[in-house]
Formats: C-alpha cells, sequence, structure tokens
C-alpha cells in the first residue's frame, strides 16, 4: 500500500481541471483499481483491505471530484464519462510516480534472462516476430519470447501488465494503453504457379475465382464467420463492396500459413498484407501479384500498459522492434 501524498495534482480531463491539494495519493490508487476491476469487492481484494475501507474510499473519491465515479446498473458497476476521461489520466500519473519511486536499473540485453510474453496474430508472427528472434539471438541470447495467440488474451490482460504487449491489427484500443504504429501495409494475391488465371490476372479473374479468407484482429475468442455478413468481412470485401461485387470464399481461416498453403495446391485465391505473401515469393510454385482492385494499407501496432512504459527492459525491446520493423520496410 503507498502511504504517500501528492502536494498538488493537476488532473485535466477534456476542458475540466481539478487541482487536488494534499491528497492522499492512496485515494487515486483506489479509483485506479476500482475503474479496473468494476466492482468494489474485488478492487479490495485486489489491495488486501477490506470492503468497508474501499466503499468508504470510494465516497471520498465522489466527493473529490463531485461525481458518483461508478454507478450500479444491470451489467453492474459501470464507470461514467467523467471516470473514463479521468482512468488514463490517472493510470499515467500512477505509473510515472512507480517509475521515479522505483530505483533506476541499467537493463543488460546480453545477460538479460528475461522471459518477454507478447501477444500476436500469426501475420504478425510469420514476418515481424521471425525476424525480431533472429536478432534476439544475437543481442540477448538468454531472453525469451512467450508468443500467445489474440484468443488467449483479454485487454485487461495487457492493462494489468499480464502481457507486455500486443502486435496485431486493432479497430480501437482503450484510451489507457500506449501504442505505436510498427509499419503499413499493402496487400497482395497469391495463386498457384498453374492457376487457370495466373497470366492474365485481372478483376473478371478474381471474382471468378475461388478464394481463402484469412484475418484475425483484436483480443479474446474469436467467433464463427457468417458469409452474408459482407459489411463485416473486413477490408479486401469492404472495397469490393464499393465496386458493386462480392468474391466467392471457400474457406475461412486465422492462419496465414495455412492459406498460403491452400493457395499454392488448391487453386484457391489468398488475398494478403503483402508482408505476408512474400513469405512463399521464392517459392516456383507460387505467384505473388498484386490485388486488381485498390485495397487501403493496413497498420500494424504495438500496444502496451502504462505499467509498463517506463520498464528500462521493456524499452529497450520497443526500441528494438521498432529497428527491426524499418530495417524490414526498406528492404521491401
Amino acid at each position: 500500500m503507498i502511504v504517500l501524498s501528492l502536494s498538488v495534482i493537476s488532473v485535466t480531463a477534456k476542458e475540466n481541471a481539478l487541482n487536488i491539494a494534499k491528497v492522499d495519493l492512496n485515494l487515486l490508487v483506489y479509483l485506479d483499481v476500482l475503474l479496473r476491476e468494476g466492482s468494489v469487492t474485488k478492487a479490495a481484494n485486489q489491495l488486501s483491505i477490506t470492503q468497508p475501507a474501499m466503499s468508504n474510499g470510494l465516497k471520498r473519491l465522489r466527493d473529490l471530484f463531485k461525481d458518483p465515479l461508478l454507478v450500479r446498473t444491470s451489467d453492474g458497476m459501470t464507470p461514467t464519462k467523467r471516470a473514463l476521461e479521468l482512468r488514463p489520466v490517472i493510470r499515467d500519473v500512477l505509473s510515472r510516480l512507480e517509475s521515479s519511486i522505483q530505483p533506476e536499473v541499467e537493463f543488460e540485453p546480453a545477460s538479460s534472462i528475461r522471459t518477454f510474453r507478447i501477444m500476436t496474430s500469426d501475420y504478425a508472427e510469420s514476418t515481424l516476430l521471425l525476424e525480431l528472434i533472429g536478432r534476439l539471438s544475437k543481442l540477448a541470447p538468454n531472453i525469451t519470447l512467450d508468443l500467445i495467440t489474440p484468443s488467449d488474451v483479454t485487454f485487461h490482460d495487457v492493462e494489468q501488465g499480464k502481457v507486455d504487449m500486443a502486435i496485431n491489427r486493432f479497430d480501437e484500443l482503450p484510451l489507457s494503453f500506449h501504442q505505436k504504429v510498427i509499419w503499413y501495409d499493402t496487400f497482395a494475391c497469391v495463386i498457384g504457379a498453374d492457376h487457370p488465371s495466373a497470366n492474365k490476372f485481372d478483376l473478371d479473374a478474381y471474382l471468378s475465382g475461388q478464394h481463402i479468407w484469412v484475418s484475425k484482429t483484436g483480443f479474446g475468442v474469436g467467433v464463427g464467420i457468417d458469409p452474408t455478413e459482407v459489411q463485416k468481412l473486413g477490408w479486401v470485401d469492404a472495397e469490393l463492396i464499393k465496386l458493386g461485387k462480392q468474391r466467392d470464399i471457400r474457406v475461412f481461416t486465422r492462419h496465414y500459413h495455412a492459406a498460403l498453403q491452400l493457395a499454392k495446391t488448391q487453386n484457391l485465391i489468398a488475398t494478403l498484407p503483402s508482408k505476408a505473401a512474400k513469405i512463399f515469393k521464392d517459392d516456383p510454385a507460387i505467384k505473388v501479384v498484386p490485388p486488381p482492385f485498390d485495397i487501403p494499407p493496413i497498420a500494424l501496432k504495438m500496444a502496451w500498459s502504462a505499467l509498463l512504459h517506463h520498464d528500462a527492459g521493456h524499452i529497450w525491446l520497443r526500441r528494438l522492434i521498432n529497428e527491426v520493423a524499418q530495417e524490414m520496410t526498406q528492404q521491401a
């Protein structure tokens, strides 16, 4: 339990500014945990205090911010608009303070035996992470990477620092996360060298062929795909809809290597991010060709918790990932 107090803390949420003089720092810790857990009981257990003590802390927080902060609804304790505005600011304040209190320790990659847990998609694992592991073997031979699939991880796991970072294509991320675009990638089509349209791959040929859909973004357990819900199929199909067209998808998969193998052996067309498509660019049984219509580039992002933002080892790994990504982009 932190028992310090801050002489002055300024918290800004949109146009409103609240100056807090001589506030018990524990109140900010309480608020941080309450918003994370969404339950007075769970927050009390997390902080090893009694439930009445946590309830009293919530009452003091409500008086302090002149807002209920958490309201009981049919879904449980739901944060108010004001609480959602405060959440990333409070997390950042506490993260900075925790970092300044802890003794600064230099990170020595060559001697480190640390394990980094990274949630990553098959796309990132077979492109970026493949290169990163090669670099780590030279610079930090005793570091271990634990690569976790998106279906094994929740936003909560990353926010808590249980997972060091998430590398994927994200439609949306919590405001409390730090994030960085690793690269932007275009699309390419992969077909077998003996595909009927191999020598004339235009839009008509694309639409007359059968296709493999491959994608998995975000966090949490995936759900099945409904082929009739074209609007939910993602970037490729969204652009076809603009043209008034629709492709014939025969296989839905979340694995890029499976899509590449199917394209190679089953006369199916795989439309993939270019860096994934180029995995098989030297295979004579494969042809990698541009899509016969425009598809906007996608962003591969790295996201991590404010709890790890100032960690020396984490900073080193983020910089290395960025360096590897830049080199791969320049070589493309």
